[in-house]
């Protein structure tokens, strides 16, 4: 009898250690240590993906509540009236955002750099706010900084109010140019996305349909004209509704023009044309170019960096008849109380996107 117990005990204590055995291979199967090649062990990570550096991943993300994050798609739709906090990863980083936010100068706008992050917070938006908001890494090399296109992100953010579809505007009549080479764009954007919108002729009243080819609307830029013609010129406006009363935007002029595309024609006259010792003279640089292109205008001049001058622009629109409006610019520099360091060549040069021009004319002395 004792030997059947001895027995039996001597079997369960090989099953145990049987088992224990098992039990530290099964572990070890699932365990963190794995061998690289040439036997060295490395503890494995669990895979997991990378917050925001990878390409086509946004960096751009909107503050909630409570320490909260969203990160922004394409296109998002907030409420007016509620503070707007957006944050973009990175040590440098550059900002865009509507142009009117600039243009006056805006002081519900800040943006606030830290070591890892950059802020932009706008107070109390507005319909008015509507439109792009984007971020960007900024990488140099020594003094030379440019920008990360790979690491551009872009939101559009709308500003949604029933009682402002269309995103306000301080102009109340704008001018849209119609080139035959180009597309143009009626800007009637909106608030909201969802917005029902159509175009208008004032005179004769009528509906322009929007077809998808040659006549397309776009909520974040308005309606766009493949292929503008002469027909298409006049006073335009646009409707929107959503559930209620229909809304009606600001008036579009639409003027067709033919100018041809180059450099500034430039002329140079200088008034009196015969002058003296201590007297003031006018130096008149006139500028031709297509109506919707700015022109720069700089000076050389003999006394320059040692005598004062005054210099004053300006530009208007000349209609010249049918399809041609011209645009003039006027860049005046004077010249008071001559002296003998003031003669000789007078430059102007004139520079849009397509080139630039150089006009020279010589004042001597009587």
């Amino acid at each position: 009898m004792k030997l059947w117990v001895v027995f039996c005990l001597a079997l369960l204590w090989v099953e145990l250690q049987n088992g224990a055995c098992q039990q530290v291979k099964r572990r070890k199967d699932v365990g963190e240590n794995r061998i690289r090649p040439g036997g060295k062990r490395v503890k494995a990570r669990p895979t997991t993906p990378k917050d925001g550096g990878g390409k086509g991943q946004s960096l751009l993300t909107q503050v909630l509540d409570k320490g909260r994050f969203l990160r922004l798609r394409p296109s998002t739709t907030l409420t007016p009236g509620r503070d707007m906090e957006l944050r973009c990863k990175g040590n440098s980083i550059g900002w865009s955002y509507p142009t009117y936010l600039d243009t006056f100068n805006d002081s519900r706008l800040s943006i606030k750099p830290s070591d890892k992050y950059s802020q932009l917070i706008l107070t109390s938006p507005s319909a008015a706010d509507t439109g792009p908001y984007s971020c960007w890494v900024i990488v140099c090399d020594g003094t030379e900084c440019e920008r990360d296109h790979d690491r551009t992100y872009v939101s559009y953010i709308y500003f949604t109010d029933k009682d402002n579809l269309f995103v306000p505007s301080a102009i109340h009549f704008e001018i849209v140019y119609l080139r035959p080479d180009r597309h143009a764009v009626v800007p009637c954007r909106v608030t909201d996305p969802q917005a029902k919108v159509s175009l208008h002729r004032e005179v004769p009243p009528e509906e322009i349909p929007a077809n998808g080819t040659q006549v397309t609307y776009d909520p974040t830029k308005g309606f766009v004209l493949q292929s503008p013609s002469l027909e298409q010129q006049g006073v335009f406006y646009c409707k929107a509704v959503t559930k209620g009363t229909p809304q009606i935007s600001t008036k579009y002029q639409l003027l067709y023009v033919e100018v041809p595309s180059g450099p500034p024609f430039v002329s140079l006259d200088a008034s009196p044309e015969s002058v003296g010792g201590g007297d003031n003279v006018n130096v008149t640089c006139t500028v031709l170019g297509e109506p919707e292109v700015d022109v720069s205008v700089t000076w050389s001049y003999p006394g320059q960096g040692r005598r004062p001058v005054h210099t004053h622009t300006s530009w208007r629109l000349v209609n010249r008849g049918i399809s041609h409006t011209t645009r003039i610019s006027q860049s005046v520099l004077t010249v008071e109380d001559m002296e003998t360091i003031d003669f000789g060549n007078y430059i102007c040069k004139a520079k849009n996107r397509n080139g630039e021009t150089i006009v020279t004319t010589n004042i001597i002395s009587k």
